[in-house]
C-alpha cells in the first residue's frame, strides 16, 4: 500500500507542468533514485511530534515521511510559490492529511517558529555547515537535524571545525547507507544564540564559523 502511494507520488512529480520539482525524469527513476533514497532518513524521525522539511522542492523527503508516519505533523517549507502550489495539489491528490505547506524563506519562518520542531531536515540545499545554520533555529533542544550528503561530506564537516556549539549542536554523526551516500545528523543540546536565525541569505555569504 505504501509503495503504491509513493509510486503514484513519483508519477505526479514527473507529470507536473507548473514547476520543475525534481532533476530526475521518469516516474520509475524518480521512485528508485529519489524516493527510495529519502527512505534512509525514516529511522531518525522522532517517536512523536512535528518535523519540518526545509527547501522541500518537490516534497522530498517530507512527503515520504508523511506517508510512512501519519502520526507526525509534517511541514513542507519552500520559498518558491510555484513549487508550493504544485506540492499542495500533489498532497491533495494523494489524500495526505498530516502535511502543511508553507511558502517562506527558512530564516524568516524560524523567527516566528523559533525552536518549535522536534526534527528538521534538508535535502540538497547547501553545504553541511550552512544547512545546519538554517535548520538549528527551528529545532527544539534535544531535537535532531538531518541532511543528505555525498562524497564531499567529510571536507564540509571539517571546514566548520569545533564550532557546532555556536548553533547549540553536538558534533555531527555521519551515517553511510551506500559507499558514497550518507545522512548527517546533529543533536540539539542547547538553545541557539539569539543572533540566529540571521538575515535571509547571510548563512551562505558569511559562514557562521569564520
Amino acid at each position: 500500500m505504501i509503495n503504491d502511494v509513493l509510486f503514484r507520488y513519483a508519477s505526479l512529480l514527473d507529470s507536473c507542468k507548473v514547476a520543475r520539482l525534481t532533476g530526475t525524469r521518469g516516474a520509475r527513476e524518480i521512485y528508485e533514485l529519489q524516493i527510495r533514497d529519502c527512505e534512509n532518513s525514516l529511522r531518525f524521525l522522532p517517536q512523536s511530534g512535528s518535523a519540518i522539511d526545509v527547501g522541500t522542492g518537490g516534497g522530498l523527503p517530507g512527503i515520504v515521511w508523511a506517508v510512512y508516519r501519519p502520526d507526525l505533523h509534517i511541514t513542507l517549507l519552500d520559498s518558491i510559490a510555484k513549487k508550493c502550489d504544485a506540492i499542495r495539489e500533489i498532497v491533495k491528490s494523494l489524500g495526505i492529511n498530516n502535511v502543511e505547506i508553507v511558502c517562506s524563506r527558512s530564516e524568516d519562518f524560524a523567527k516566528i517558529h523559533r525552536e518549535a520542531f522536534d526534527f528538521a531536515a534538508a535535502k540538497a540545499v547547501a553545504s553541511a555547515g550552512v544547512t545546519a545554520e538554517l535548520l538549528a533555529p527551528l529545532v527544539k533542544v534535544h531535537g535532531l537535524l538531518l541532511t543528505f550528503k555525498g562524497e564531499k561530506v567529510e571536507s564540509e564537516i571539517q571546514e566548520v571545525g569545533n564550532n557546532w556549539h555556536k548553533l547549540g549542536l553536538k558534533a555531527p554523526e555521519i551515517n553511510f547507507y551506500e559507499s558514497n551516500k550518507c545522512v548527517v545528523t546533529w543533536r540539539k543540546i542547547m538553545p541557539c544564540a539569539k543572533n540566529f536565525p540571521r538575515r535571509a541569505g547571510l548563512a551562505s555569504s558569511k559562514k557562521f564559523w569564520e
